[in-house]
């Protein structure tokens, strides 16, 4: 036998390597604890490159995972180098740990999830149909307990309706008569610098009472109410749902959409044209003030001249669309707070989703509804 090519190693756990011809004979000895200093293979190994190796049992006192983990190494390391490995020698029960050792590590290793274009289209679509069925699920639902409150008008909760519309109405006017100021001077001032080259300051009163009342009273109230309403919709029902209420509720037989939607749904769908009624007010309030002050024209003729441009097609027409867009934030916040992970970061997560989602649907509705009074003649 050839003298053994031995680095330096700890006296508690020793490690002897014999050369026999192209391959490596490792024999362990020893006493190998967790706690202590271990030897490395790819140090003892070095630079050293044999064609096979070889574990045998050598004069071993006492021994843990630590000898595992060094036969563990030696594996991993023949297997990359693609050299065979030879652990007849050692105890059955060693090699039953090893082999459960790669058993796990095999589970654990990372996997290539790299897609290509095509599957990640494919997925995308996949996602976009789920989310589809299930929205359309939920609307069924919602159209379900809307016909049932029809039907039984005394079986709705009034009390918890006519407290969603305290939350979303009352409380929403400082918002929304700020927004709706300012909103009105900043058409005003933009419409008087258009205005003014024509000698036409009169027709600012037009821009703005007919801007307003048929568009951004509506989408303004609207998107305030999405960031307001529907997130603390949704936020609202995934609490409920972490905290298992709305399963306690399935369990006694009561369906979630009448007890929590419907209500929300219903103050929405009441208050929103209340609200852009009260926004468009405030919006040619704030391009009165603009014409009074930058223009010098009174507040009688501005607003003679607002009457003049708005008839009743217009107010209909925001009034239709701040109903569908109430409708449309209370969906989306409901839908997105029944959906809510269990957890606090799912909740957070539900509101976010459901201020996107209204905004989302609120600018397609605004386009379809532009696409139709134009067909219709509105």
């Amino acid at each position: 036998m050839s003298a053994p090519l031995n680095p330096p190693t700890p006296p508690d756990s020793r490690v002897l390597l014999h050369q026999q011809g192209e391959g490596l004979r490792v024999e362990v000895q020893g006493t190998w604890r967790i706690t202590e200093t271990r030897p490395s293979w790819p140090a003892l190994i070095a630079e050293q490159a044999p064609a096979r190796v070889k574990l045998v049992w050598g004069r071993l006192a006492d021994w843990d995972s630590a000898l595992l983990l060094f036969v563990f190494e030696v594996r991993q390391w023949c297997r990359a180098k693609g050299a065979p490995c030879d652990f007849a020698d050692l105890p059955e029960a060693l090699q039953k740990l090893l082999h459960q050792l790669e058993v796990v590590n095999e589970t654990r290793m990372p996997v290539d999830r790299s897609r290509d274009f095509l599957s990640m289209v494919g997925f995308a679509a996949q996602d976009v149909w789920a989310k589809t069925k299930e929205i359309a699920t939920f609307v069924g639902e919602c159209v379900i307990s809307a016909t049932g409150l029809l039907k039984k008008p005394h079986k709705f909760r009034w009390r918890d309706c006519l407290d969603e519309m305290q939350q979303c109405g009352a409380m929403a006017l400082p918002i929304v008569s700020l927004i709706s100021l300012l909103t009105g001077l900043i058409m005003a001032y933009q419409s008087a610098v258009l205005m003014r080259q024509f000698g036409a300051d009169i027709y600012v009163a037009d821009a703005v009472g007919l801007v307003m009342v048929r568009e951004m009273g509506a989408m303004m109230t609207a998107i305030i109410l999405a960031g307001r309403t529907g997130a603390a919709f949704a936020a609202t029902l995934g609490n409920m749902r972490a905290g298992e209420e709305i399963d306690a509720l399935q369990t006694l037989g009561i369906r979630p959409v009448d007890f929590l939607v419907l209500p929300r749904l219903v103050a929405l769908g009441v208050m929103m044209p209340l609200l852009a009624l009260y926004a468009n007010s405030l919006g040619i309030l704030g391009g009165m003030l603009v014409s009074r002050g930058v223009l010098d024209i009174p507040p009688s003729a501005y607003w003679v001249e607002t009457l003049t441009a708005i008839d009743l097609s217009d107010i209909s027409t925001g009034l239709i669309k701040a109903s569908a867009f109430g409708l449309l934030v209370g969906l989306a916040g409901c839908h997105c707070g029944l959906r809510a992970e269990r957890s606090a970061a799912g909740v957070g997560r539900a509101t976010t989703s459901a201020v996107v989602m209204g905004l989302l649907l609120i600018i397609v509705a605004d386009a379809l509804f532009a696409v139709t009074f134009n067909i219709l003649g509105w």
